[in-house]
């Protein structure tokens, strides 16, 4: 899954010269590193739901060390601006609880796929809440989405019906994102990135480890290893060169460099879970793919 929005920073100027070549290093790394995570999710002998609430808890300190070294201030939020804060913070928690789960129900492609299908969503708010209708180019997203999306799903259905709820666990997860961009969008312009994913993950973890616990889940590993790895990679590593590359390129560049998930996650999803994809399983892909860059260029 894609950032958690929070590095949804103003766009100042498109760099140049070697500056440009390691930013958009850093932008594609932080993908791949993003992209992984499902694995992890996957090798973890917690549920999938606790690893969640690792990922989210050992993470913590460091992103108040971040928080601090950039000089963004952790206190100081309203009342008001708190309250929206947490409530955010559910549906962050949920979202990634629901795809957790749906990552160990789907084939990984998939799941990375419609785990990111915030930005459509988000696309669509735009039109409903405008009340406008999509340019050519928008309505043609949304139609590559639902071709895309039905295309995988009905392969789904093909596997197993517990392979396409794993599909709609993700989907959820996707919308429930859209809801945590839109619930956090005006305590983003007032806090930093860092600061405001601290308050995220404090008052995220008590509710992945509540669901977890609800749903019968072990939550203490016996190998920490995959546990680690999935924190590293996605709350540190994917997170971090995300928010340091994010606001120093146009929507478009950001849309395309999304489109590396699915691709690291479908080539490994073959390599190591041997989940083969179909020429119908790829133009389902593509369809949904370039679906979402248009949604992020437009964002």
């Amino acid at each position: 899954m894609e950032n958690d929005g929070s590095a949804q920073a103003k766009v100042l100027s498109v760099p140049h010269g070697w500056r440009a070549a390691l930013l958009l290093a850093a932008l594609l790394a932080g993908n791949i590193a993003l992209a992984l995570g499902p694995w992890f999710v996957r090798l973890a002998d917690t549920g999938p739901v606790s690893a969640g609430f690792w990922r989210l808890f050992l993470a913590l300190p460091f992103l108040v060390l971040l928080a601090r070294t950039n000089r963004q201030p952790i206190t100081g939020m309203g009342a008001k601006t708190l309250a929206l804060v947490a409530l955010g913070a559910v549906t962050f928690a949920l979202d990634l609880a629901s795809w957790h789960i749906g990552i160990e129900m789907t084939r990984i492609g998939n799941a990375t796929l419609f785990g990111n299908a915030g930005s459509i969503v988000l696309l669509f708010w735009v039109f409903l809440s405008r009340g406008v209708l999509p340019k050519p180019l928008e309505g043609l997203a949304i139609l590559f989405a639902l071709a895309g999306a039905a295309i995988l799903m009905g392969r789904s259905l093909e596997i197993s019906t517990s392979t396409l709820i794993g599909d709609l666990f993700c989907l959820a997860a996707g919308l429930l994102y859209a809801v945590y961009l839109l619930t956090l969008q005006d305590a983003r312009k007032a806090f930093g990135s860092w600061s405001l994913l601290v308050w995220v993950s404090i008052f995220g973890c008590p509710v992945l480890l509540a669901v977890a616990l609800m749903l019968g889940e072990p939550v203490w590993p016996t190998d920490w290893t995959p546990i680690l790895i999935l924190f590293i990679s996605s709350q540190l590593v994917g997170q971090g060169l995300m928010v340091y590359a994010l606001g120093h390129f146009p929507p478009l560049i950001i849309g395309l460099a999304l489109l590396t998930q699915p691709a690291v996650a479908a080539l490994y999803g073959y390599f190591a879970f041997g989940e083969v994809l179909s020429p119908l399983d790829i133009t389902g892909m593509v369809l949904v793919g370039a679906a979402l860059a248009v949604a992020r260029a437009k964002a």
